[in-house]
């Protein structure tokens, strides 16, 4: 297994620092991120980091809550630049799974980052949904679990061995 090192920000001076650092891999921002950064229109301040940052994978969220606009903005997104990975949510705010959504972005080869993924059951109804020939992350928020005092280990280790049954 290779780990590779992801940078959780969105603050400008700091992505252009780790940009030039070997130890990131990349970064993943979101739009609350982006708000306590200054960012005033998400799309700007996005092509300013992807100025920067025009090789290394970056994600850049969603934020619509209906499939229907998660998939413009998916589409938009992606046009941004062949480092972007488009961030989608596993589930929205009523708790839906967005299936629909990952499976038709992975189906046309839209490098995703699925996020806010808390168990194996999520990781392994994503896996059956994602394009074997597309680029995708699966963000497992261990420090979440933990801080609700659930060992992500076990988690993690199950996930791992159905990425490896592929």
């Amino acid at each position: 297994m290779k780990t590779k090192i992801f940078c959780d920000i969105a603050d400008f001076k700091t992505i252009k620092h780790f940009n030039r650092k070997s130890i990131v891999d990349g970064f993943t921002t979101n739009p609350s991120l982006m708000r306590i950064s200054g960012a005033k229109n998400y799309k700007e301040y996005s092509m300013k980091i992807l100025k920067v940052c025009n090789k290394k994978p970056i994600s850049f969220e969603v934020f619509a809550d209906n499939p229907k606009e998660m998939l413009n903005q998916a589409y938009k997104i992606n046009s941004w630049g062949k480092n972007v990975y488009v961030k989608i949510p596993v589930v929205n705010s009523k708790g839906n799974f967005m299936g629909s959504v990952i499976k038709e972005l992975s189906s046309n080869n839209i490098k995703l980052n699925i996020t806010a993924v808390y168990t194996f059951e999520q990781t392994k109804k994503i896996l059956k949904l994602l394009n074997k020939n597309s680029k995708s992350i699966i963000s497992i928020f261990a420090g979440r679990m933990a801080d609700k005092g659930k060992n992500p280990l076990p988690i993690f280790k199950r996930s791992i061995s159905l990425t490896k049954k592929k």
